[in-house]
């Protein structure tokens, strides 16, 4: 029987076309692809069985591939519904037991995440670190929705969305950045595919290669983190008003075209928030002018 979405929900849909945009800059290529599986899934549109849609998001470090989880999550399911494992702790056999229980009776990492939750987003940083024991799970996590855990139940995963990072072909990416785009993915698929099990990497609904940052996405996500921290600090009492330098300062401090956009924020959170410990610890109020002294390479608060 067809049922009609609630308006609430159709909205809450709708917002995703701005809000990953909005998040997430330099990847306007792969962003359309991701709201439309999230669309699908959110609509019931995926094929039963299967969870409500799975993704490999491969790229350098630092270029929105965890952030982009982190975003569609909330947005969708709210706090407490991202169940983020990264796989380089995952690394021997002994790992399996962590997941799935290791004694029977036991529960595991899995069993407990569906005593919380019956949806949500599965995400797995650095896949390729996993042992390769654990990529027969991701065989019956992507064909079935379901893992057999050490009690002998078969859980039910099919509200998930799965998600698998990897950094493999960045340095691709790096040795051919003057290359074509379509050459730049295609590389870093082949890549992929060699390292991953073919099987795995063939079950995957959408496979997508984020960018390196231009220095202009990186100009945009340090206006965007900045933004963040003067909000941050004012809900504290601390008022800043910013001169025009800020932003160029900030770029030149955070700019790394390797490590993208993380350098770019803890740039401005420590220069930001040094400036306003200085006039705390001064015995002064943390409020005015934020503005560069050029000779102290600082931010100084006036």
């Amino acid at each position: 029987m067809n049922t009609t979405p609630d308006t609430a929900k159709l909205a809450n849909l709708h917002e995703l076309d701005s809000l990953l945009p909005r998040e997430i800059r330099g990847q306007s290529h792969a962003l359309p692809r991701i709201i439309s599986t999230l669309k699908r899934g959110e609509l019931g549109l995926c094929k039963p069985g299967r969870p409500r849609g799975s993704f490999l998001l491969l790229g350098p470090t630092g270029v929105g591939k965890t952030e982009v989880t982190v975003v569609f999550t909330n947005h969708l399911f709210g706090p407490g519904r991202l169940f983020r494992f990264d796989m380089s702790e995952f690394q021997n056999q002994e790992a399996l037991g962590l997941l799935l229980g290791a004694k029977l009776g036991e529960r595991g990492f899995f069993g407990a995440i569906r005593e919380n939750a019956s949806e949500g987003t599965l995400l797995f940083d650095e896949i390729e670190k996993g042992h390769p024991r654990i990529m027969d799970l991701f065989l019956q996590l992507l064909d079935a929705a379901r893992l057999t855990i050490a009690t002998g139940e078969a859980l039910d995963f099919s509200g998930f969305y799965v998600v698998m990072t990897t950094n493999l072909g960045s340095a691709e990416l790096m040795s051919l950045q003057h290359s074509s785009e379509a050459t730049l993915e295609r590389h870093v698929l082949t890549r992929a595919q060699q390292a991953l099990r073919p099987e795995v990497f063939a079950r995957i609904s959408e496979k997508l290669v984020f960018h390196r940052l231009s220095y202009e996405h990186q100009l945009e996500i340090a206006e965007k983190f900045l933004a963040r921290e003067i909000a941050f600090l004012s809900e504290r009492g601390h008022r800043l008003e910013l001169h025009p330098g800020v932003l160029p300062f900030l770029v030149r401090k955070g700019f790394h075209p390797k490590l993208g956009a993380r350098p770019m924020r803890d740039a401005v959170e420590k220069l930001v928030g040094d400036a306003v410990a200085e006039c705390l610890l001064a015995g002064r109020a943390a409020g005015g002018l934020l503005a560069v002294d050029e000779p102290g390479d600082r931010l100084v608060v006036g």
